[in-house]
């Protein structure tokens, strides 16, 4: 009999959770951090209205750039999108609808989402007609706070150096970012994963994210990134 723990599978296997008007979680910071393989199963599944969340846009040939370059994605919850300018260009023409939510706040919304409470209270961005559009103004001791809600999706796709069978992950660095709470709060989270190692060969003190948010380990086909120095 198979052993339940054991997440390890393919591509192909996991394709049939992305669908057209998803939610997606997203890891990375620019690109780094964002999984290459998964981006890319998308993109061959021709996925459409997609509602995103994560730091920023990527670049347009990078991360979940790529999926905004080709005009998969319907909404953008993220921090900034200054480094694609194509999605300032779709945001212009009325294409794309963004969110933004300062950094700090967004990553907060998403732990939110993945520890299972409703949201938040911040006076960041009080005093800005961008960040306090629709949202709701409480007041504490006389001060004023936006309510900013919690952040989830249907799927959380998160990028590991390292994973063992149960799906404990170790991150590369930097790279790790936002990929930790992202995997916390896609209600399925699958990790592509540079190296696969035996059980017990990860030390307990290395490891970032549990296998407990993990379902799904996938194989990365890995990416090549000489292009952006050429």
């Amino acid at each position: 009999m198979d052993n339940p723990l054991e997440k390890i599978t393919s591509l192909e296997k996991v394709a049939h959770f992305f669908h057209d008007k998803m939610t997606l979680l997203f890891g990375g910071f620019g690109g780094i951090g964002t999984p290459p393989s998964l981006i890319d199963l998308i993109i061959d599944l021709n996925i459409k209205d997609i509602t995103v969340i994560g730091n920023d846009t990527g670049f347009p040939h990078i991360g979940i750039g790529k999926l905004i370059s080709l005009g998969r994605v319907k909404k953008a919850i993220v921090s900034h999108i200054g480094s694609n300018p194509l999605a300032g260009k779709q945001m212009t023409n009325g294409e794309l609808e963004i969110e933004f939510s300062p950094q700090g706040t967004l990553v907060e919304r998403i732990r939110a989402g993945g520890i299972g409470i409703a949201g938040i209270i911040t006076d960041i961005g009080i005093d800005n007609e961008v960040t306090t559009k629709g949202k709701q103004i409480i007041h504490l001791n006389n001060e004023p706070f936006l309510l900013e809600t919690a952040l989830t999706a249907e799927v959380g796709i998160v990028y590991a150096k390292k994973a063992d069978p149960y799906g404990n992950l170790v991150f590369d660095k930097s790279a790790r970012n936002t990929n930790p709470l992202v995997a916390m709060a896609g209600e399925i989270t699958i990790a592509e994963v540079e190296e696969i190692v035996p059980l017990g060969e990860l030390h307990p003190e290395e490891i970032v994210t549990p296998g407990v948010f993990v379902d799904y380990i996938v194989p990365s086909k890995g990416v090549n990134w000489r292009w952006v120095w050429e």
